[in-house]
């Protein structure tokens, strides 16, 4: 069901599983996916691709450079414009299996990499079918949200020593993506951020790692997905919102999906961020399974 792949993304390998549903009989449509913020593909992304397995859907899951299996260097640094290239490259791949309908490829993401989708979906006709889950819509008001204003020129000059640093051959910094102290240094400075990070590397992850470079803050600030979202169509889109979201921020996924144009959905859970994985795994996996099924596979 489950077989190790890698593929060349511009000359980085980057790694991960390929998931065929057990019996397929030719070739099957095919869900790309990758993880958010820093995590690897063990924190709950091998659920989702067995239940879009268990429905007639192969599934593609890997690290993103720089993370887990996958090479890339700095290591821990999240570019996500990078990311978005290597989803593309993702898919290109995919389409050269003989597993794999060619014509019938769809996108999976989630909070980081839920913004992820909504570029590549938008900018990749390619791809059929997509679906956000808990996406990042904005970096830069993320940023605002996350952290105090007070505080924003303090960053702010920190980005500017570290730039002045790297150009002098130092290596880059490197800053916590959680803390046990809301009030410390962090990329995501969240109570429910450091408990699901951690709780999760100690059952399912123990190589994920507490660090990313402080030039991937800096990047943060400067995405802005959602400025893509009207592109997605006519391709369909998904988006799944957790209702109690303050990671991503609910009210920006929200309006994103009112400027989004049809064929469109939306799917609200009752929790936070981090419950899409856990409390509400099996309706937001489930919701996604429905439109990929809808959406990719042939009707008979």
């Amino acid at each position: 069901m489950r077989r190790d792949i890698a593929f060349n993304a511009e000359g980085t390998t980057v790694r991960g599983w390929l998931y065929l549903p057990d019996g397929a009989r030719g070739p099957v449509p095919c869900v790309v996916m990758a993880h958010g913020f820093s995590a690897v593909k063990e924190m709950y992304l091998d659920r989702y691709a067995e239940v879009f397995a268990a429905a007639g859907l192969a599934a593609l899951v890997y690290d993103n450079r720089n993370f887990g299996a996958s090479d890339g260097e700095p290591r821990q640094e999240i570019d996500p414009w990078v990311q978005v290239r290597d989803y593309r490259h993702a898919i290109t791949f995919v389409r050269t299996l003989p597993e794999i309908d060619r014509e019938r490829i769809g996108v999976w993401g989630s909070s980081y990499s839920g913004g992820h989708v909504i570029v590549v979906g938008a900018i990749d006709r390619r791809v059929k079918c997509v679906v956000s889950q808990v996406p990042l819509v904005s970096g830069y008001r993320n940023i605002l949200r996350l952290v105090r204003a007070d505080l924003l020129a303090g960053l702010r000059a920190q980005l500017d020593a570290d730039r002045e640093a790297r150009f002098a051959g130092k290596p880059p910094t490197m800053i916590p993506v959680v803390s046990e102290d809301p009030t410390g240094p962090a990329a995501l400075p969240t109570p429910d951020s450091w408990r699901w990070f951690t709780e999760t590397a100690r059952t399912r992850a123990p190589a994920w790692r507490n660090e990313v470079t402080l030039r991937t803050v800096e990047m943060l600030m400067e995405y802005e997905p959602g400025t893509y979202i009207e592109r997605v169509s006519p391709t369909p889109l998904l988006m799944i919102i957790a209702a109690g979201d303050h990671l991503a921020v609910a009210d920006e996924a929200f309006a994103a999906y009112h400027r989004a144009l049809e064929p469109k959905q939306l799917v609200i859970l009752n929790g936070g961020h981090f419950e899409a994985y856990v409390e509400d795994f099996e309706r937001a996996s489930g919701a996604a399974r429905d439109w990929f099924v809808q959406h990719l596979v042939p009707a008979r």
